[in-house]
């Protein structure tokens, strides 16, 4: 298969998948759901152009292994955090502001993010899948480090929140435990670490320069769209200590906090 048929193929699925995560929240009334969709969509992505894609075995089996499990283990966490809970705040506020177009609005809002998802799989999972040789063992050593470090992190990242959120003390406080005392973020920022794992892999391949594409993308994505701004704005009025949380605490990258 060809980049381009590859491409468009990938097109397809995103649109069904994404049309699928509509019905859903349809059915059940949470469009928070879409979050693990989109999340096990990507993975999803990798494994197809890894099997569309001509390069040599060893190379596509590990871009759609890394792939693969980091789709399946953020898609299930986050489908285990939102099915059979309210649903999550961005998206009742959408819905509220709506009103009678909310599920209207709501299939092209998913449809939309499709955009991103694409880009993101492109830059990262493609170079590789057409790459004719292996990486070196270096690029492979380094890739692995990478990822192992963003999966660890950022499962680490989600456990500590998971914790501290289950202690009925902890209502109304904001949580500065463990990775969390030096991000306000530490689970987007290994998110976005996750995303230059593939950069090795891809840089010597034609267009392997196209991989930085995919951190700055979700970096964006995070930090300026539908991440950050909206959390934070949301936090702030919410728990009254989190603006001075914002005021001592680094945004992304892990520092040690300021007094």
């Amino acid at each position: 298969m060809t980049p381009l048929n590859a491409f468009l193929a990938a097109v397809a699925i995103v649109f069904f998948a994404k049309t699928a995560a509509w019905l859903l929240q349809l059915k059940t009334q949470n469009a928070g759901l879409v979050d693990a969709i989109w999340a096990w969509t990507l993975g999803g992505l990798a494994l197809h152009y890894a099997a569309a894609g001509t390069a040599p075995a060893p190379l596509a089996t590990l871009l759609a292994v890394m792939g693969g499990l980091w789709g399946l283990r953020l898609g299930v966490h986050l489908w285990i955090r939102n099915w059979g809970k309210p649903e999550d705040w961005r998206y009742a506020q959408f819905r509220k502001n709506w009103g009678a177009k909310a599920n209207f609005n709501m299939f092209w809002f998913f449809q939309f993010q499709n955009i991103f998802t694409l880009m993101l799989a492109a830059c990262a999972f493609l170079p590789i899948a057409y790459r004719s040789d292996l990486p070196s063992i270096f690029a492979i050593g380094l890739a692995l480090v990478i990822y192992f470090t963003s999966i660890a992190g950022e499962f680490l990242a989600d456990r500590q929140m998971e914790n501290f959120r289950a202690n009925p003390l902890n209502r109304g406080r904001v949580c500065r435990d463990g990775l969390w005392r030096y991000s306000r973020h530490p689970n987007y920022f290994f998110e976005c670490l996750h995303w230059l794992a593939y950069v090795p892999l891809a840089l010597g391949a034609p267009y392997g320069w196209v991989s930085l594409g995919a951190p700055l993308v979700m970096g964006f994505l995070l930090m300026k769209m539908s991440g950050v701004p909206l959390l934070e704005a949301e936090m702030i009025k919410r728990k009254p200590g989190y603006a001075d949380y914002v005021r001592t605490t680094s945004a992304l990258i892990p520092f040690p906090p300021k007094n």
